[in-house]
């Protein structure tokens, strides 16, 4: 492993990201069906900012997780949601009547041996959860009207799409798993969708970038097709996209799987469980789903078919760009163009 791991980070490797497209869209079908029936059979467990309820919030050390549910539910209410915090347990309960919330506040006092007054309350009211998801939803709306319009009009419409496309498969699946794993969506969940909206589109950017530079003068003569040349870019962006992704999600791992469990931060997982999958799914899309659908409409073009066409008629596949492991294929290079330092090399 650790050979693969040093050839990939030399870039000796070389992966045919845009040939295997058909695995990549089977895969991403595939998560993407599992991802909408989680939605569809168990939905999304809203947290009480969105559909409102009470909250109970005490200091109780020597109390263990099934008592405080069972002292809950005992008092009446039929949804009872258990948290350690920092400061002690909280609960969650459904809306309920101002003299059921009082029943509840003098159970877990007597219960545990708190008083009354130390048994902290909040009523949150679902309107204030409505205005939030409204808010959030324009501002979704936004943010991809925006991504539309630099995409066009620093790359092309066929980037945009690309990216937009991507950044829809990653909301959806980052959803999923919020639906089937039942963790609660908080105001905080609706944070780490939009950071990993901009995180996917940092990746792509990246990705259609080098794609356009090495694109740029593919012409008549040239001795690689549009997909040859978008996957020798796709190849040269990989070391970057994975250390980038490594960097930034080794400490939102660290809140998800160490935070949570050994220091009680939950009210963290919320967060750092968007942010975790939307990482890893964010940088599976940009270079497995946006960079093969925009290779796919770039190839309809009647340019990039004549190329196709001359290189098969030639020898039946085009040849494709040589790549060093110290030095990175050029736009000219990928475009069969040999600069004179790569002759003197040659003759070396």
């Amino acid at each position: 492993m650790s050979g693969i791991a040093r050839r990939l980070y030399r870039g000796e490797i070389d992966v045919d990201f845009v040939g295997r497209k058909k695995l990549w869209y089977g895969l991403s079908a595939a998560l993407l069906v599992i991802s909408i029936a989680g939605l569809v059979l168990h939905g999304l467990n809203l947290g009480v900012e969105f559909k409102g309820g009470s909250v109970f919030s005490f200091k109780a050390p020597t109390a263990n997780i099934e008592q405080v549910r069972s002292t809950v539910s005992d008092a009446g209410p039929h949804q009872v949601i258990v948290q350690t915090t920092n400061n002690g347990w909280q609960v969650t309960t459904e809306s309920m009547p101002p003299e059921e919330v009082t029943t509840v506040q003098k159970a877990l006092a007597s219960k545990f041996g708190v008083p009354q007054n130390q048994v902290n309350l909040q009523v949150i009211g679902a309107s204030w959860g409505g205005q939030v998801a409204d808010k959030a939803i324009i501002g979704l709306i936004v943010f991809m009207l925006a991504i539309i319009l630099y995409l066009t009009v620093a790359f092309e419409w066929k980037m945009a799409l690309g990216a937009i496309v991507a950044l829809l498969h990653d909301l959806v699946i980052t959803a999923g798993v919020y639906a089937w794993s039942g963790f609660e969506v908080t105001p905080a969940t609706l944070l780490g969708f939009l950071t990993i909206l901009g995180y996917s589109l940092y990746d792509a950017v990246v990705v259609f970038d080098m794609i356009k530079e090495v694109t740029a003068k593919l012409g008549t003569t040239s001795k690689t097709t549009y997909t040859q040349a978008a996957n020798n870019a796709l190849n040269h962006t990989l070391i970057r996209s994975l250390n980038t992704t490594l960097v930034a999600i080794l400490p939102v791992a660290a809140i998800l799987f160490i935070g949570t469990t050994l220091f009680g931060a939950g009210t963290l997982k919320d967060l750092s469980l968007a942010l975790f999958v939307g990482m890893i799914v964010g940088t599976y899309s940009s270079l497995c789903v946006a960079t093969p659908l925009l290779v796919t409409l770039k190839e309809r073009e009647p340019r990039y078919q004549a190329i196709a066409r001359r290189l098969a008629s030639h020898g039946g596949k085009a040849a494709t760009a040589v790549k060093s492991p110290r030095q990175p294929v050029t736009a000219g290079a990928a475009n069969g163009v040999v600069s004179d330092a790569d002759k003197r090399n040659k003759k070396k």
